[in-house]
């Protein structure tokens, strides 16, 4: 990619930088964040956004909780959980969050004996190694992804998920990256993204910068251009996978599920595995976050829908596992969608119970 979605600068006293995706694709401005709570308001106000690089994010976060300290490991530890805990409750769905939160918790733990200054480097290292490990994620997505697209063929996409919402080189984009990598003339539809439109600012902007073919839709344009066959594939990220294989992405994505499925279209998910949560049985169990009412009634400052009426705005919607043709990792291709093949993919973990399918 020829921009960096997120990065830290510095030694184990030094900042976060990422991309403000609110003023794309307008302005391209990074933001410095200095303080916990600097990436605490990045993810809740979407400045960085998509599953990969919320959990990116929130393990630098977790850095920065621990910038200037001179206290014994064992109080580090407190300000750590403190920090983990705090961006712990920026956003509730997207699982690579509390994963990468998991994550840096257990290496705090595993590495206490060090001293405190080097135990503070080697937490920074972990952070580097969840950002290092999911560009190499992406890249295998998209490596095993380009197979299921063919010289020529035109993708749906909803929402972001490319690099502007991982590491470097995204999910569902990875695939496409990787076709036109590998010489395959790859076109793509991108949904607008109702109502914060992610596709019109986001992966518009992001396929037209690599060279991509990329025509932008109205979300209510995708039945037509799918009964008219303008696509071979509708291709989405994730933010949360059940063990079924249900998956919460952005709000829409379950009617683009059902409206290729009435058409005979493929329908393809791509997320690393960092993003399934195998203790959840299936997809009604995926907390689905509601969001402020404004950014459905105003746009921008301006009010465009009338005083006192409700809203609902839910951020993501869950789409049975019975509707995606295939999931695609950076282990592998899960084809047919199943939980028996979710797990020999993904491991085995316990899972809730699910009151029904």
């Amino acid at each position: 990619m020829d921009f960096r979605t997120l990065h830290w600068k510095g030694d184990c006293d030094g900042c976060l930088y990422l991309i403000d995706q609110t003023r794309l694709p307008l302005e391209f401005v990074e933001i410095e964040c200095r303080e916990v709570d600097d990436v605490w308001h990045a993810i809740r106000t979407l400045q960085v956004r998509g599953a990969p690089a919320i959990g990116i994010a929130a393990a630098y976060g977790v850095c920065l909780g621990l910038r200037g300290a001179e206290d014994s490991v064992d109080l580090l530890i407190e300000r750590l959980n403190a920090a983990a805990d705090r961006l712990a409750g920026s956003r509730p769905t997207a699982v690579n969050l509390f994963w990468a939160l998991d994550r840096m918790r257990r290496t705090a733990r595993r590495i206490r004996d060090l001293p405190p200054r080097q135990w503070r480097e080697a937490v920074l290292a972990e952070a580097h190694a969840i950002c290092e490990e999911d560009g190499r994620m992406c890249r295998a997505i998209g490596r095993h992804g380009a197979e299921l697209l063919a010289d020529g063929d035109t993708v749906l996409t909803h929402c972001n998920a490319g690099g502007l919402a991982t590491g470097d080189y995204g999910t569902a984009l990875a695939l496409v990256y990787a076709a036109v990598e590998q010489g395959k003339k790859i076109s793509v539809f991108a949904d607008e993204t109702r109502p914060l439109l992610q596709g019109a600012r986001l992966t518009a902007w992001e396929l037209h910068r690599r060279g991509v073919h990329v025509t932008l839709i109205c979300d209510s344009m995708a039945a037509v251009v799918l009964r008219q066959r303008r696509v071979s594939a509708v291709v989405v990220g994730a933010d949360r996978i059940a063990a079924n294989g249900d998956t919460a992405n952005k709000i829409g994505t379950y009617g683009l599920a059902v409206l290729a499925r009435a058409h005979q279209i493929p329908f393809y998910v791509a997320a690393p595995t960092s993003t399934f949560d195998l203790e959840l049985a299936c997809g009604e169990l995926i907390p689905i976050e509601q969001r402020d009412e404004r950014e459905v009634t105003q746009w921008g400052e301006r009010r465009i829908a009338p005083e006192g009426i409700s809203v609902f705005n839910p951020a993501f919607d869950v789409t049975p596992a019975e509707l995606i043709s295939a999931i695609v990792t950076e282990n592998g291709i899960i084809r047919p969608v199943s939980e028996a093949a979710v797990r020999a993919v993904c491991g085995a973990q316990r899972s809730h119970s699910c009151s029904h399918q």
